[in-house]
């Protein structure tokens, strides 16, 4: 599957509406965002469950902001629309395929109720 563009049209329906999103943050003046975009785009293809969406930083700057996006390449990974990973840095193809494994390995029942005891303890 090709990489998507993801707008605040569409964000979040795509991260809450899909299984496992990951999402690029993006600008075109970036050195390592477009050294990170073949690795990107080759998982893309090669993990065809995956939803893979790419934001412009630039185009899409309210929504970097709510984002709280501060260094780009930011990869992030969402599964049944729960921020798993968030992290700035382009990503060797190795561990692009690690970030996926792991959060399609999650037992995301267990993730639940760890969210909600945390949540619990917080109130």
């Amino acid at each position: 599957m090709a990489t998507v563009e993801l707008t605040k049209d569409n964000f979040e329906e795509t991260v809450t509406g899909n299984g496992i999103v990951l999402v690029d943050w993006w600008a075109d003046w970036c050195g390592p965002c477009k050294m990170f975009a073949p690795t990107f785009e080759k998982a893309s293809e090669e993990h065809t469950d995956v939803v893979f969406g790419k934001i412009d930083t630039e185009d899409q700057r309210e929504l970097s902001a709510e984002a709280g996006i501060q260094s780009i390449p930011t990869l992030m990974a969402f599964r049944d629309g729960i921020l798993l990973y968030s992290q700035p840095g382009a990503l060797p193809p190795a561990a692009l395929a690690e970030v996926i494994g792991k959060v399609k390995e999650l037992d995301m029942d267990e993730v639940r109720k760890q969210i909600e005891a945390e949540e619990a303890e917080e109130a």
